[in-house]
């Protein structure tokens, strides 16, 4: 790692091979099971179409100088949302910065890319690791072998292929390792630390995760070296100060991060179940796939040397034990409650509750590099570890994760890799026992790639590739552009929950683990569907909030073909144009200080400044005409089946329905447009939907496809002259002028202003108005104007980012003395001499 010929060196030309094997396999794994770029079945799935690809292609956007906003402010998303914290939770990786360099309409590619370097040097760094720890001259291929055997682990391949800022951590552990290795040894400080800052930049997550697992590992370095307890105590503590400094370094990603987790709106908690030990067998053998489960897979190239350890007499009898008591207490770890919690930062995750997993593949396989170093397992060594690992795949047996390819994979792998390492050690067919092993692992692999690729497409949420759907979208939104004097919202007929961040605009959508509370329970207020339990906000398809947040165009995009549910859908792209006011508005002083109230038109109307709704009685009755059942004083309840809804509307209406918890479709009279409802409380919230116009008596077929609720006043009639009026007024009175940038917003008002200015954006943490900390006008951003002053200045500031340049400054500094510090004392000693 020091000089340029570190790639010719056998050590280099090891990892390399490494990084071959595994990109090589991971590709073919793909290929098999025809998932993209190699086949037509996407492989978007669950957050990696709803969140990390759109995130990237907002990378993509801030790379070009084409993003609205910057780093700090993203103008895109939820109608003004910060954005550090984001940037430091998905795209902080360096080679997050590839996608640059592909077309914008590539960027699936790009982030598959990413992925497969990323795999790539996960293995390329383990395999550099192995040969720290021991250098086993002559062997770099088995170390290339289970530095392969780790990128490919099950976890990587099933879990953080479509979560690929995981894999941040999957090279942060032996990254972590090596960095502790050289603490151990009082070697190259500066570049352990910085290798610490790399990886709790790159992904703070799985780096926390990634640091137990080294802690763990140095601990046992320690404890097996030879040395006194004071030079193992001065290791342990150049260590922890390695650690220190690295994170301080790292504090201004990772302080607003934080803070942004504390300021985002709280998703669901889950209780930690342990996995059953027979699907944890299970999940040790190929072709195997479970989401509340281990993904423990590492291929027989690993799992036999790491079992044949404990019987293995050329390695000595404390690291015979040591290592394989490691990993049992490890694995143990996994499936006991306080352990799960300290493992993932004392949080059970809303999804896979094996997060951690990685370590322990990790650890497994420096256990059968411990083996391989040394010398090349016995006879005795060979058949007792084979014993061990048929014993665990017999124990998978009672498991209903084992698939028919399962023991034949098994089987061959584990026939392979004793043949290799019986010829190897007989010194003959070197070659032949090195093509068994990489085969065993490959093939292996690949197999299970190829399963979990088509599992998790039968199991999760898939997202279409950018298409032609998505060209038209961004087309569309492209021309509607007027930003910053009005918002172009990409539309309610999604493609993921962050189409603004993919197709362009500036709309309400956005998903991510740090959507604000504010934000959230503004949205709520108003009428706004989300699914995510609150995190992934849906776009506010109303005439009325649009003229709230300045939404002047919206494009209307056809059904996304590729969502299972939805029917044909021919229709054109096309958009809607609406006069609205500027994004600063200026508001009576006093006015909306009541806060909201349950009905979201009547929240709707405090915001606007205006009363424009009738709210009429309704009544609901069953196909049947059995009228309908309450289940409280303020929802009917539904069962499956076909209802009539029942309300009066004044003349020249529009009529809008709130019904949040109804799963199914709506219709406005017999001959309507069949419009998708998508509630389901607490998870999934349907938004206002528009009917169309109606006036008199009015009937809403309800289509019911699971049980939920339908609110008395669900129905509401807008009166669009008094909706003009009201946004008149806003524009008399609005703004003359407003700018934005990437961290504030700059508006000129009308001389002789008094009252609120109201920026029509969710008032988060970070905001600042006219030299003093904004205020809230029912959610949004505002600042009392009046007297001479014509002008607002908003500026933005991520929470914690102050604090975090403050600590990384002072960490920097401390590791400036720390580098510079055996130069002085040379420099010392040289006077004392001469003198």
């Amino acid at each position: 790692m020091r000089t340029p010929s570190t790639l010719r060196s056998p050590r280099g030309r090891g990892a390399a091979l490494a990084a071959v094997l595994t990109v090589v396999t991971v590709c073919a794994g793909d290929a098999v099971a025809r998932s993209y770029p190699f086949g037509p079945r996407t492989r978007s799935v669950n957050d990696l179409g709803n969140q990390f690809v759109p995130f990237h292609a907002r990378l993509w956007d801030l790379l070009h100088g084409q993003a609205d906003g910057g780093p700090l402010v993203n103008w895109q998303s939820g109608f003004g949302t910060s954005f550090l914290p984001d940037l430091g939770t998905y795209l902080s990786s360096p080679f997050a910065l590839l996608v640059g360099v592909f077309p914008r309409d590539r960027i699936d590619l790009a982030v598959y890319v990413v992925t497969l370097v990323k795999t790539g040097a996960a293995a390329a760094a383990m395999t550099w690791l192995l040969t720290a720890l021991r250098r086993g001259r002559g062997r770099e291929w088995p170390a290339a072998v289970l530095g392969a055997s780790y990128a490919l682990c099950g976890w990587s391949v099933a879990e953080a292929a479509y979560n690929p800022m995981w894999l941040d951590g999957l090279i942060a552990f032996p990254l972590l390792c090596l960095a502790g290795e050289w603490a151990r040894t009082a070697r190259r400080p500066v570049l352990g630390t910085l290798l610490v800052t790399l990886a709790w930049v790159s992904n703070f997550y799985t780096a926390y995760m990634a640091t137990l697992g080294a802690a763990l590992v140095l601990v046992v370095r320690l404890l097996l070296e030879d040395g006194t307890p004071r030079e193992r105590v001065r290791g342990l503590v150049r260590a922890v100060r390695t650690v220190v400094l690295g994170i301080g370094l790292a504090a201004p990603v990772l302080v607003p991060v934080f803070l942004g987790t504390r300021h985002a709106y709280p998703g669901w908690t889950r209780e930690f179940a342990a996995a059953t030990w027979p699907d944890v067998a299970a999940r040790l053998l190929p072709a195997t796939y479970g989401f509340f489960s281990p993904a423990v897979f590492i291929g027989t190239a690993a799992l036999l040397p790491a079992c044949a350890l404990a019987f293995h007499r050329s390695v000595p009898r404390t690291e015979r034990w040591v290592w394989p008591g490691l990993v049992a207490v490890v694995a143990l770890s996994l499936q006991w409650g306080p352990t799960h919690l300290l493992w993932h930062a004392f949080a059970t995750p809303n999804g896979s509750p094996f997060r951690q997993t990685f370590v322990l593949s990790g650890l497994v396989v420096i256990a059968a590099w411990t083996s391989l170093a040394h010398a090349w397992p016995d006879r005795r060594a060979l058949l007792c570890g084979g014993g061990v690992l048929v014993l665990a795949a017999a124990a998978a047996a009672p498991s209903e994760l084992v698939t028919r390819w399962t023991y034949p994979l098994f089987a061959a792998g584990l026939v392979a890799v004793l043949c290799g390492l019986a010829l190897v050690r007989s010194g003959r067919f070197v070659v032949l026992a090195a093509v068994l092993l990489a085969g065993a692992q490959a093939g292996q692999a690949a197999a299970t790639t190829a399963y979990a690729d088509r599992q998790r497409l039968t199991r999760l949420d898939d997202y279409a590739p950018w298409g032609e759907r998505q060209s038209d979208q961004a087309a569309a939104v492209a021309g509607a552009d007027g930003w910053p004097r009005y918002r172009t919202d990409p539309g309610l007929e999604q493609s993921t929950a962050n189409d603004p961040l993919l197709v362009g605009g500036q709309g309400g959508a956005y998903y991510s683990s740090h959507t604000p509370d504010v934000t959230t329970r503004t949205f709520l207020a108003l009428g706004g569907g989300w699914t995510s339990r609150g995190r992934a906000l849906q776009s506010l398809d109303n005439p009325v909030t649009d003229a709230v947040f300045s939404v002047g165009a919206r494009v209307h995009v056809p059904r996304d073909p590729h969502q299972v549910w939805n029917r044909p859908d021919d229709r054109p792209v096309t958009v809607t144009r609406q006069d609205v006011p500027p994004l600063v508005t200026v508001r009576p002083a006093g006015s909306g200080a009541s806060g909201w109230g349950r009905s979201p038109f009547r929240n709707q109307e405090k915001l606007l400044g205006a009363s424009v709704y009738t709210l009429p009685t309704t009544e609901l009755r069953s196909a049947d005409g059995a009228a309908a059942t309450d289940r409280n004083t303020s929802a009917y309840a539904v069962d499956p089946g076909t209802y009539t809804l029942r309300a009066d509307c004044p003349a020249g209406s529009r009529v809008f329905l709130w019904a949040p918890d109804l799963f199914g479709t709506a219709r406005l009279g017999a001959t309507g447009e069949a419009n998708d409802v998508r509630g389901d409380l607490p998870a999934r919230r349907a938004g206002i939907l528009p009917l169309g116009a109606g006036a008199g008596r009015l009937a809403v077929t309800l289509r019911a496809e699971r049980a939920g609720t339908v609110p008395h006043d669900a129905v509401g009639c807008l009166d669009p002259g008094h909706l003009a009026s009201a946004v008149a007024e806003l524009k008399r009175t609005g703004a003359t002028r407003v700018t934005v940038s990437g961290s504030g917003v700059h508006a000129e008002l009308p001389s002789g202003t008094g009252g609120v200015a109201v920026l029509a954006a969710p008032r988060i943490a970070g905001w600042n108005c006219n030299g003093r900390p904004a205020d809230s006008y029912l959610g949004l951003v505002a600042v009392p104007v009046g007297g001479d002053r014509t002008t607002v200045d908003c500026a933005f500031r991520p929470p914690g980012l102050r604090a975090g340049a403050v600590a990384g400054v002072a960490s920097l500094v401390a590791l400036v003395a720390l580098a510079s510090t055996p130069a002085v004392l040379t420099r010392a000693r040289r006077r004392r001499a001469r003198s």
